[in-house]
Formats: C-alpha cells, sequence, structure tokens
C-alpha cells in the first residue's frame, strides 16, 4: 500500500511524493497506514484522502446530499455507530429523471455505497453490509462532510433524549467523573453512561437549532430545558425531576467546578467539539428552592466573526461608520442593553481597522474571540487587573486603537476619554437604553461635561431584531395603528411587509437570524455645546432629532418596509420616539 501511494502521489500531485517517501520510512508506528497519515501534520486530511481515492479507485465526495441518504441505511445503521466511525451510506444509482420513488427503491436496494473518513477501515464496511443486508462498496468523504451529513439524515437524535433520559434513574453519580476529556466531542456518544449521552444530546440540539443559551430550570415536579433562539426562550424539553443531580453534576464536571457544593453559586467554561466545530462554553450555577439551576452560554467558533457589512448598517450608516474608523482620535461608545449586539459590533469594527498599519490593543472580561493581529487583554478585577489599571498599563504599550470591553465606573470612563485626548482612537461600551442617555450616565459618573464635550465623536445606540424566516415568508396587509406605531402611515403603499408562517428551519417561529438596528448620533459642535451646559439627555435628543437623527425605531421602520424584519418584532424592541 505503501508504495502504491508514493506511486499515485508521483503520478496526480496530489502531495509531494518525496515528503511522503520520507515520512513513511521514518515513521515506526504500528498503526493502520490511513490512520498514520491522517494524523500526520504534512498533509491535510484532504488531501491524504485524494491520495486514497486516487489510490484505491473510488470516488471521491467534497459534499453529501442529505437526500441521497436512503432509509434503510439510517433504519439499520444506529446513529451511534455511524457517528463513532465516521461513515454514511448513499444511494448508488441515481435516476434525476425517474421521479418514482418505488422505483428509486427498488434499483437502490441492489447496492449501498458507504462513505468513509478512514479509507482502510473494511471492518466497519462489513458490519454495515450485515446491518443492512446489502452489498457495498466504498467511496470517500472528509469528516466534517460526514458529521453534517449525519446531524441532518438522523433527525431522530432529538428523541433518543427522552429514551436516554428513561434510562438514568439507575445512574450511579460515582460514574461522572469517567472519561470527561478537555475538550469532549458531542458525537462522541458510544458506550458513554446515559446521563453523559443526555447531556450532549442537549447540547447537540442546542447546535441544531442555533441556540445561544440552555436554560436548565428546576421546578416542583419536573426539570425545563429551555433554549435561547434568536434572543427568545423556548421551551424544548421537560425531564423527571430526579434526574436534576445527575446533570447538574454532569455539567459541573465539564466546566472543573466542585460537583460537592450545591449551596454557592459557581461558574465555570469548557470547550466541546461537535464532529469539525469547536464551541465554548460558559457555565453558571446557582442554588434556588428546588434545586441548583444552570446556565449555558455557547459560543461557536466555527462561525466567525461578522464583518460591518454583515451587521445590516444600511449604507447611508455604514459610510458614517467607515468614517468614525478613519478619525486618529475620540471616543466612539456603542450602547444598548445586555444581549444587544455591542460586542460584535465592536469586533467588527476593530476588523475593519488595519492591523498592519495600526497597534491596536482590547481591554475585555472575558475574551470572547479571538482576534488576528490583534492584543487582547483579559481583566481580572481579583488580581487587582481592573480596567482603569489595564487601561494605565496599555497606553505605555504605544496603542493606536484601544477598546475597553465596558465602562462601568468612574476611573475607567476618565481614562478613557484621557486615552482618547492623547491621540488614541478609543472604542467602549455603556449599558443605556439610547444614544443620548449615554452622555446623561457619564455625567452622572462625575465626568467632566468638558472632558466629555471635547473627547466623544460618536454614540451608536442599538439592538437586534429577529430576521423573517426566507423559507416561510408571505406577504402581509399591516394594520394602520402599527403603521402609525412605527411612523409610517404616509408609506404603507413604498414597501412589502412580510412575516414567516413557521418551518421546521425556523422552530415554527416565522424568523430565523438576526439582524442590527443602529442610531447613530455624531457629536457636532451644537451638540459639543449642549452636553458642556449640562443639558438633558432629551434636550440632546431632539436636538439630534430636528438635525436629522434616524432613531432605532426609525431603523427598524426601514427595515421592515425592506421586508427584513416585521412591525411587531420592531415595537417589541424599541420605545417611542420623542416628540
Amino acid at each position: 500500500m505503501k508504495e502504491l501511494l508514493i506511486q499515485a502521489a508521483r503520478r496526480t500531485g496530489l502531495v509531494d511524493a518525496a515528503q511522503l517517501s520520507k515520512f513513511l520510512e521514518d515513521n515506526n508506528s504500528n498503526g493502520r497506514i490511513d490512520e498514520v497519515l491522517l494524523n500526520c501534520p504534512f498533509f491535510t486530511e484532504d488531501m491524504v484522502l485524494k491520495l486514497f481515492a486516487e489510490t484505491l479507485g473510488w470516488e471521491y465526495l467534497p459534499e453529501i446530499p442529505a437526500r441521497d441518504v436512503p432509509v434503510e441505511f439510517i433504519e439499520s445503521v444506529p446513529a451511534t455507530y455511524a457517528q463513532h466511525h465516521f461513515l454514511i451510506g448513499i444511494k448508488s444509482h441515481r435516476h434525476d429523471g425517474d421521479n418514482s420513488d418505488a422505483a428509486d427503491n427498488e434499483e437502490d436496494s441492489s447496492e449501498l455505497t458507504v462513505v468513509l473518513s478512514k479509507p482502510l477501515d473494511a471492518n466497519a464496511l462489513d458490519n454495515v453490509s450485515k446491518m443492512t443486508g446489502l452489498p457495498v462498496k466504498a467511496a470517500i468523504s472528509t469528516r466534517a462532510a460526514i458529521t453534517s451529513v449525519i446531524d441532518v439524515a438522523y433527525e431522530q437524535r432529538s428523541t433518543i433524549i427522552e429514551e436516554v433520559a428513561e434510562e438514568l434513574d439507575s445512574q450511579n453519580l460515582d460514574q461522572l467523573v469517567d472519561e470527561v476529556s478537555t475538550s469532549d466531542d458531542l458525537l462522541d456518544v458510544v458506550n458513554r453512561p446515559p446521563v453523559i449521552r443526555l447531556v450532549n444530546d442537549i447540547l447537540f440540539r442546542a447546535l441544531q437549532l442555533r441556540a445561544s443559551d440552555i436554560h436548565v430550570h428546576p421546578y416542583e415536579s419536573k426539570i425545563q430545558i429551555r433554549y435561547r433562539i434568536d434572543g427568545i426562550l423556548y421551551d424544548a424539553l421537560s425531564l423527571n425531576r430526579n434526574v436534576l443531580p445527575l446533570i447538574i453534576s454532569r455539567i459541573k464536571v465539564m466546566a472543573g467546578m466542585d460537583i460537592a457544593e450545591r449551596r454557592l453559586p459557581q461558574d465555570g467554561r469548557c470547550s466541546v467539539r461537535l464532529g469539525q466545530r469547536e464551541v465554548d462554553l460558559r457555565i453558571s450555577t446557582v442554588p434556588t428552592s428546588f434545586g441548583e439551576r444552570s446556565v449555558l452560554r455557547l459560543l461557536d467558533k466555527s462561525t466567525g466573526i461578522f464583518t460591518l457589512d454583515e451587521l445590516g448598517l444600511m449604507k447611508d450608516d455604514l459610510r458614517k461608520f467607515d468614517s468614525l474608523l478613519n478619525r486618529s482620535h475620540g471616543v466612539i461608545f456603542v450602547t444598548g442593553p445586555t444581549g444587544s449586539g455591542k460586542s460584535t459590533t465592536l469586533y467588527a469594527c476593530l476588523n475593519r481597522i488595519n492591523s498592519a498599519e495600526k497597534n491596536v490593543i482590547t481591554i475585555e472580561d472575558p475574551i470572547e474571540y479571538q482576534l488576528e493581529g490583534i492584543s487582547q487583554i483579559q481583566v481580572a478585577s481579583k488580581k487587582g487587573m481592573t480596567f482603569a489599571t489595564s487601561l494605565r498599563h496599555v497606553l505605555r504599550q504605544d496603542p493606536d486603537v484601544i477598546m475597553v470591553g465596558e465602562v462601568r465606573d468612574i476611573e475607567t470612563a476618565r481614562m478613557a476619554i484621557q486615552s482618547s485626548l492623547t491621540g488614541h482612537l478609543v472604542f467602549s461600551t455603556l449599558h443605556t437604553n439610547d444614544s443620548a442617555g449615554a452622555v446623561s450616565r457619564l455625567l452622572d459618573l462625575g465626568v467632566e461635561p468638558y472632558l466629555v464635550s471635547s473627547s466623544l465623536i460618536a454614540i451608536i445606540a442599538q439592538r437586534l431584531v429577529r430576521k423573517v424566516c426566507p423559507d416561510c415568508k408571505v406577504p402581509v396587509e399591516p394594520a394602520m395603528h402599527e403603521l402609525r406605531e412605527l411612523g409610517l402611515a404616509d408609506e404603507a403603499n413604498k414597501g412589502k411587509f412580510f412575516v414567516g408562517k413557521g418551518c421546521d428551519k425556523c422552530f415554527q417561529t416565522g424568523y430565523r437570524g438576526r439582524t442590527g438596528i443602529y442610531e447613530m448620533m455624531m457629536i457636532t459642535q451644537d451638540v459639543q455645546n449642549l452636553i458642556y451646559a449640562r443639558e438633558s439627555a432629551g434636550t440632546i435628543k431632539r436636538h439630534a432629532l430636528n438635525s436629522g437623527l434616524q432613531t432605532l425605531r426609525m431603523d427598524g421602520a426601514r427595515k421592515a418596509l425592506a421586508g427584513i424584519t416585521t412591525i411587531a418584532e420592531v415595537l417589541r424592541v424599541t420605545q417611542a420616539d420623542i416628540t
């Protein structure tokens, strides 16, 4: 086999033949050659699998459509077996012109193609043939492609949760500590104790539904598992009250918490894998009258960081944003309540700034995503490393751009403003309802008006609204009172309004994904004078409105007119504007 692989490498150039030959000569491992090469640091999985496909004369599939997985395979081969061996069965014969299901099934039953991620796993091939009772032939694909099609094909995964929950009554707590790795794979559920399979399934289902948080909520007679999807909590599953200690203990073990301490709140974090996807979990437990309650925040690293163009900014706002990012000094505040996307906006801003030409440093609590070419500092308050002390030291690092995660006190506010006055561009966040409220907050903290007016260059308030599901959206005629509330009574005929009927892809909600709505208040000379005179937030907002400020509700109305979101959603997240 080694010689055949080297010949195929020379013939095709898929991998460097000399490097492959040297690696195979130097390798003293007794492992199977496909496993050895897949773990080789010199070649990617894709390169190795293409080489095996060429050598063995098998088909290489970059993608596998879920519709090609026959019912016989799903019914005969357990999901756990397919996940553990990273294999999936697809139809060998396809008839694109023939729409008869019966004809297809007759043809397809003659042979099954088993797509493998380990080309020489002959035992798995034989086992699938025995399970299905069909002759099989092999094809090759990557673990990621096979994992994603397993996720879709085995949709009955959700019913496994209930089955596993029934097994838990006899579960012993001592088993929980077994087999816990630093980065647990949710698909690796073979021979695991039932509680581990249950928690893995709850996490798996959350990732399938794009949930950002999982709530384990104990009641007097049951446990309610709830998922936050696009900012709204949904009840997903009810479990027997008796399994609460087991689930909480398993979650604590994953997060490295003390499983014996049940009377004090605890925080922890860990990583799990879903095939090739790495997901960070931030975990919190608190004691309640019915037992411990836990919330898990999911941070999917594979989604990456949004760019400014993907945030939902209208063209005029995007132009304003770009002009702000080119400023050499000043403070830009992003405001809004928790969960309104402030951190995502700040990351998008930093991503837009060229870190090759500028020294960019962030001070965060916690660091949510790693940014390439940027130095990120984690706040550690217990050790005296607060936002203010970190900022003091960062100024000695010759920065051009500084991002301060949050301004919580007078000291941090003063330091951020002083930093901008000494020639730095500073980004930060504040918890206020609108843009003008940020000025009042700074003055209330005790910052002098002359410092605020001379350093601020813009305040951006934002909220997140759910987008209409593209798969089930239908046009709708909104009620006149809704249009009046949004200020669209005169423009009702200028746009099309949509709502989602609800489908499987959007969890029957009619919404899928979220986008931002923004209120960008540029600090003009007039606004500076109002700040200096300590005018109220209402006065500043009225002046900004007269100067053309687009409020959160106005921006939401524009997006409802464009068919991106619904009127009900904009009314839900915004307040009526000052008149």
